[in-house]
């Protein structure tokens, strides 16, 4: 399986504190089946997004996580300075070299996202809409997925959105997502190790009681294989 939506690099962020937490978050996941994990660091008011350092800790990585793989990318707030920049600059915030941009809206209002969005897709950019289900504003306006979807967006869910971990609405809001086909991609989002750990084979089983075991595993293998590899999704996916 592959993650493209992990807070592993240490001590930059919300998500690992420390190299031996991240350690213990790379052997999690590669004992679940991981093989390739996207690290994506936060890009918003709060985190400064350091492409360079963050690409030299990986580095740092590499050779102490043999049974894994890894891109960079992050978490990109869709601010409007985010978007500025990122027009300007593409490669220092996408997915590797890769033209996919995971987007984190904002909890308090969905204001010109669906322009923001089709923006950013005019300028050759592919942007991933991470945890729709657990945006409060989109938990109460569900027609928003179908416009991020007419502007060209993906969508990434959380993989504990599905086993109940962010609770009853968020998790029926997700599986409402899966049975329309409005899902792309299952992601871990971990920030550590337990109430947010880098686990996806439980949301995989879980979307397979629902979807079809062959169709969840696209949202954890082949789909998320061709954003780190900058290809398009294959055709089967809506």
């Amino acid at each position: 399986m592959i993650d493209i939506h992990c807070h592993l690099l240490p001590g930059i962020d919300d998500g690992s504190k420390s190299w031996e937490m991240t350690m213990e978050m790379y052997r999690m996941a590669a004992a679940d089946g991981t093989t390739h994990i996207v690290a994506t660091p936060h890009a918003n008011y709060e985190y400064i997004y350091d492409r360079e350092r963050y690409a030299v800790m990986l580095d740092e990585l590499r050779p102490q996580a043999p049974e894994m793989s890894f891109s960079l990318g992050c978490d990109f707030h869709l601010s409007y300075e985010n978007v500025a920049a990122a027009l300007e600059h593409p490669e220092r915030y996408t997915i590797g070299s890769t033209n996919y941009l995971l987007v984190e809206l904002s909890d308090f209002s969905a204001f010109n996202v669906a322009d923001t969005l089709y923006r950013l897709r005019s300028n050759g950019l592919t942007p991933i809409v991470t945890h729709p289900e657990r945006n409060p504003v989109v938990l109460s306006n569900a027609m928003l997925i179908d416009e991020f979807l007419q502007v060209g967006a993906l969508m990434q869910i959380t993989a504990n959105s599905l086993t109940g971990s962010w609770g009853k609405s968020s998790q029926k809001f997700a599986e409402t997502m899966l049975k329309k086909g409005q899902v792309h991609f299952i992601a871990s989002d971990a920030h550590g190790l337990r109430s947010r750990p880098p686990i996806l084979s439980a949301a995989r089983e879980a979307a397979a009681k629902i979807i079809g075991a062959a169709a969840a595993l696209d949202l954890v293998e082949s789909n998320p294989a061709a954003v780190v590899s900058g290809a398009p999704l294959p055709q089967t996916t809506r």
